[in-house]
């Protein structure tokens, strides 16, 4: 620890910068002035008695040093007895400042000038080192908070440099804490998140996942440092709840509208028919006539089939769970499609905590527009289809891969939206569906055209058995 006299002189050359300053000597160069000078009135006095008694030189000078000799001892005990304590306390406040604080004053005692200054110290040692341990207890307290939070917790400087995330962020983005601390937001692909209202929805892709969190924002400083923390709200599912529900809403309105319609159609197109061809009908229209209520009768048919197929949509009940293996659920799916010969890469047993019945469709689905979609290439020359299934894990995940080399998608943002299809006779519902299943199993579907060459890749992500 630097010695009292060296702070000393450091805070008066602080002190003294920028203008002129008094010169005065330090303290304790002053008392070992007035220390040393304290005994020459006693001595000079002394001096003058043996003088006046006609003392002997060699005794006059023995009785001086002697004096003389004594009064320095009692100067310089004196001196130690002033500065020792001063430099003692000095100590303590320099431990203090720098935060530690295990070091206390001796002789702290009442009704003493100096104790009384001990004291003062002493107690104000034990309040720094308890405001000392409450503020480090807080700051375990709210780091195990941060750490223990579902929601992403970020922190930016007034840089947009990131200085803080917790494992929920981690996890969402796929970032690391060593690597990723220090980096701007834009490195990170973060800048979505940084704008400038509060409790704004904002969509952010991260490893072609498409998310979209509310962001709750705040400041505070550090070390007088402006900062910007952010607290994320995972809202897709709740968006898409709301959007499932409206569509709910509706399909249940528009079949119950067209049943109502549909069945007396129906009928009467029927009733009408067997009287034809019981009766007859008069004239050369005959042939036209039955043709026009075979078509009304088919097509109102057709039409209700199409509105129960929106209802199954609308009536997804709730998932039975049980364990699953992902190797004999992907083999039954595979085994089901006879118009293609799909392709299984094998991968690790995982076993699944999920209705495999659920499963099974939304696989179905999804292998269905696999193949459906290489069938549109057959009329071009030297076309192999090729359809595959893959799978694997990724920590606590399994990932489950449906690829196909069929044309590709032409218009992704509309992929999961009810109603919207391009095939000729399709329904709009298989791929909402397949993603409303792997939800209620906490999982998730996306579709991206595939890098390495033509075609579309669908993947799942399902949580596996904990």
């Amino acid at each position: 620890m630097e010695s009292s006299s060296a702070r000393v002189a450091d805070r008066n050359k602080t002190s003294s910068a920028g203008g002129l300053r008094r010169r005065r000597w330090p303290f304790e160069r002053r008392v070992k002035i007035f220390c040393a000078a304290l005994p020459l009135p006693a001595l000079t006095l002394s001096a003058v008695l043996l003088w006046q008694l006609n003392v002997s030189t060699g005794i006059f000078t023995i009785l001086l040093g002697i004096s003389a000799f004594i009064s320095l001892l009692i100067g310089a005990a004196l001196h130690e007895h002033i500065t020792r304590p001063l430099q003692t306390l000095s100590n303590v406040v320099s431990a203090l400042r720098e935060e530690d604080f295990s070091f206390r004053a001796r002789n702290a005692v009442p009704e003493d000038a100096l104790g009384e200054l001990s004291l003062e110290i002493n107690w104000l040692a034990d309040m720094l080192q308890a405001q000392r341990l409450s503020a480090l207890e807080a700051t375990a307290l709210l780091r195990r908070v941060v750490e223990a939070m579902d929601a992403p917790i970020l922190a930016f400087d007034r840089d947009n440099v990131l200085r803080l995330i917790n494992p929920a962020t981690e996890h969402a983005f796929g970032l690391n804490s060593e690597h990723a601390i220090g980096r701007s937001a834009n490195e990170l692909k973060l800048a979505g998140i940084l704008g400038d209202r509060d409790e704004e929805v904002v969509s952010l892709s991260w490893q072609g996942t498409e998310t979209r969190w509310m962001v709750r924002r705040t400041s505070f400083r550090q070390r007088g440092v402006p900062h910007t923390l952010l607290l994320l709200s995972d809202v897709s599912s709740a968006l898409r709840e709301e959007e499932y529900r409206a569509w709910q809403k509706l399909i249940r309105v528009l079949g119950h509208e067209l049943n109502n319609s549909l069945a007396p159609i129906k009928s009467i197109a029927g009733s009408l028919r067997s009287r034809v061809d019981r009766n007859g009908f008069p004239g050369d229209d005959l042939p036209d006539f039955e043709r026009g209520l075979s078509v009304i009768e088919s097509r109102a048919e057709a039409l209700n089939r199409f509105v129960q197929g929106y209802r199954e949509f609308a009536k997804l009940p709730p998932p039975r769970k049980r364990e699953t293996s992902i190797r004999l659920l992907l083999e039954g799916v595979v085994k089901l499609e006879t118009r293609l010969e799909v392709q299984l890469t094998t991968g690790p047993d995982l076993i699944l905590l999920a209705d495999s019945d659920q499963l099974e469709h939304m696989l179905i689905n999804l292998v269905r527009n696999a193949v459906e979609a290489t069938r549109e290439r057959m009329a071009e020359e030297n076309y192999r289809p090729d359809v595959q299934i893959a799978w694997t894990s990724e920590q606590h995940w399994a990932r489950i891969s449906v690829l196909d080399n069929g044309p590709g998608l032409v218009n992704p943002s509309n992929l999961f939206v009810p109603f919207y299809t391009t095939k000729a006779g399709g329904s709009g519902v298989g791929l909402i569906l397949a993603r409303q299943i792997a939800e209620v199993h906490d999982g998730s579907v996306q579709l991206s055209n595939r890098r390495d060459q033509q075609g579309c890749e669908a993947q799942v992500r399902l949580p596996l058995r904990r």
